[in-house]
């Protein structure tokens, strides 16, 4: 069905219509792709468009930045910051301060990506891509998205165990997440701004769960201040550096480019209409900027909670007090005068023992809100990562099933075969596995919001292309580091030939993706035989050929 609107016609809700793909390149309007996953759109108030802002407008568009920003405070994450503060006090908030405007311009982005055309990220690469790369692209996805689901929902059932003080073990709190996920992904059955609101409340929890632990401990607020803003390390050697990378690697995660492209889909918006698409970008990130800042602060409460109760103390001094307040956690700590090394099980046992069981439990309640939030999410960005790169039509309960699936039976092996007290190793792996895919998500998004033919007037110009390009390079380049630290410390001959032979076949695709961006950046000499082609946005069932 295809509806005729006038640019200052009123906004209808559109769960039953397909509203047309704004995409000047093409001869006319085309039908938007049939979204298999939003059964509704939120409708925008009418307002003036002359006018510069409009909260009522900001409050419709506010949901998607926040459900973007919960992979920014995932128990990942949370396990970078303590960590952070831990092994480098408020030096490195400036860091994290960075990456996370970093995430903000690559957010903004992957958007404008999905507001502009009306497609998200994976679907843009299923139509531009010839197949095997976009078959390699897709894999590489899926393992960035296993590797942080597994975080999450090990990250979940390591707050049950806290909770329930042992009783309930790893595996048992894996099971009870992956069923509790089931639940809630269906709450958007009850509206989509409901389901927003879920979300909400569980950043609202994280929120007050971290900031009474930072109240609690009442870190320096000068060192926190000049942590935050003077971007210098003193006295800091390989640790912090290999930790501050960490910080980057652990904020900007690859399945979050393609989940924000998908999730502003949600909003119903005439693309037709070029007043109503800025506007719409511009909403969407204030709404993301807030969204990050949020973000931002709780991340801020944990690396000062660890920088100011826990740098710099040694396994001793913490065995010692668990002992005197009659910790039953006290064994974790040898007896020895090493630094202190913390995971997020680990970060609850010690809050316990400095600041009281109120301390441990409430930190639990913060990790379970920032694992089953971000397992939500993760499970979102699985489903539009296999629904847009291999076209699926399945129901939507299929889909949950399996992308459920995919990620459930390695994060059960680990559940099984590993204790709560001995997973750090993991986390470190997991974490170089997602580093080692991020160019998979920033370089298509970079190439295709630098094509005219796909973004007509929101193309990036010069100064988005030049630094965005930079921006990406860097970043890769931080994760790549990381990556190699992570390696070389294996001391094995045989890991190393086989990081070596895996390192040949991965730089030579990421070079292929580079190649493919820099000839839609305009350096159009790079095309030797004219075979890169970019149309214009397609219908969803039509599948051009490519020239490989």
């Amino acid at each position: 069905m295809k509806t005729e609107r006038d640019g200052n016609a009123a906004l209808e809700e559109s769960s039953s219509q397909e509203p047309e793909l704004y995409s000047p390149a093409s001869p006319g309007p085309q039908r938007e792709p049939i979204s298999t996953y939003f059964e509704e759109k939120v409708p925008i108030p009418e307002d003036d468009l002359t006018k510069l802002f409009s909260f009522r407008k900001l409050w419709a568009f506010t949901g998607p930045g926040f459900l973007m920003s919960i992979a920014y405070l995932d128990p990942g994450n949370i396990e970078s910051d303590l960590q952070s503060g831990a092994r480098a006090g408020f030096k490195l908030l400036w860091v994290l301060l960075g990456a996370t405007i970093i995430g903000l311009l690559l957010q903004r982005l992957a958007a404008r990506l999905g507001v502009v055309t009306g497609m998200h990220l994976a679907e843009v690469c299923n139509r531009h891509y010839p197949t095997v790369p976009r078959i390699i692209l897709w894999l590489m996805v899926e393992l960035a998205i296993i590797g942080s689901d597994m975080q999450e929902v090990i990250g979940s059932a390591i707050a049950l165990n806290l909770l329930s003080v042992g009783r309930i073990p790893l595996w048992a709190g894996v099971l009870i997440t992956i069923i509790d996920t089931f639940v809630f992904l269906f709450l958007d059955k009850y509206g989509l701004r409901k389901l927003e609101a879920f979300f909400g409340f569980l950043i609202t929890i994280m929120a007050l769960s971290f900031g009474y632990e930072y109240v609690r401990v009442a870190p320096n607020q000068g060192e926190v201040l000049k942590g935050m803003f003077v971007p210098y390390c003193s006295g800091c050697g390989p640790t912090q550096l290999e930790q501050a990378v960490g910080v980057v690697g652990a904020v900007i995660m690859p399945h979050n480019i393609y989940l924000h492209s998908a999730l502003v889909k949600s909003r119903d918006i005439n693309r037709e209409n070029k007043k109503e698409v800025k506007e719409a970008n511009k909403y969407y990130f204030i709404e993301s900027s807030i969204a990050l800042f949020v973000s931002f602060l709780i991340n801020v409460f944990v690396v000062a909670v660890f920088a100011e109760a826990f740098y710099g103390r040694t396994n001793m001094e913490v065995s010692l007090q668990c002992n005197e307040t009659g910790s039953a956690h006290s064994e974790l700590f040898p007896a020895n005068n090493e630094t202190l090394e913390v995971d997020i099980y680990k970060g609850g046992v010690v809050l316990g023992c400095f600041f009281g069981p109120a301390a441990l439990y409430i930190w639990a309640i913060g990790i379970l809100a920032a694992g089953q939030s971000s397992t939500m999410t993760g499970t979102y960005s699985g489903q539009f990562v296999m629904e847009g790169f291999l076209n699926l039509r399945w129901s939507r309960f299929a889909r949950v099933l399996l992308t459920r699936s995919i990620a459930i039976f390695p994060t059960l092996l680990v559940a099984v075969f590993q204790d709560v007290q001995h997973l750090t190793g993991m986390n470190d792996f997991l974490n170089v596995l997602q580093s080692m895919q991020l160019p998979f998500a920033l370089i298509p998004i970079l190439t295709f919001t630098s094509l005219t033919s796909l973004m007509n007037d929101f193309a990036n110009g010069l100064v988005w292309k030049i630094g965005g390009g930079l921006v990406i390079l860097v970043v890769c380049a931080i994760n790549m580091y990381f990556v190699v630290v992570y390696v070389t410390a294996l001391n094995s001959i045989l890991l190393y030939v086989f990081s070596a032979l895996l390192s040949i076949a991965y730089l030579s695709f990421v070079s292929y993706l580079v190649w493919r961006c820099l000839i839609a950046l305009g350096v159009s000499r790079l095309d030797f035989r004219g075979s890169v082609q970019y149309p214009p946005a397609v219908l969803m069932d039509e599948q051009p050929e490519f020239d490989s």
